[in-house]
């Protein structure tokens, strides 16, 4: 698996979009929410994630692209989570993370804070199924 996060893994059609915030089922960690659906009308080449960290929850433009930029990272090296173990096909999914907190937290535990959130988002993907 590479450590890649290209546009492919992105979801930003809007009628996906729309789709995950009426559908969709949601779940939190601290400082964090993810909403996901299991989107099973197509198969998808990779699970598509949106990463959201809303005006009101930090004002400053500059807060919300550094906090964004540390999520996507996080994400990108440890979304081999959702993967089974070994399996090649990915699952067909797709969410929202949501950044709640009103500090700025450290890379170090935005890290930890998406590790716990990607296991317990495929425990729920796994009941689902």
């Amino acid at each position: 698996m590479s450590f890649t996060f290209n546009k492919n893994e992105r979801l930003h059609e809007f009628r996906l979009v729309r789709m995950l915030f009426t559908d969709g089922h949601a779940l939190s960690v601290p400082a964090f929410k993810v909403t996901w659906l299991r989107f099973r009308n197509q198969t998808l080449s990779f699970p598509k994630v949106m990463i959201s960290v809303p005006k009101v929850i930090q004002r400053k433009s500059t807060d919300r692209n550094t906090i964004k930029r540390h999520i996507r990272e996080a994400y990108r090296l440890n979304k081999s989570i959702l993967y089974d173990g070994g399996s090649s096909k990915p699952p067909d999914l797709i969410f929202c993370i949501t950044y709640l907190s009103k500090e700025i937290l450290t890379h170090r535990a935005i890290q930890d804070k998406i590790i716990l959130l990607l296991r317990r988002l495929k425990e729920e993907y796994e009941k689902d199924f």
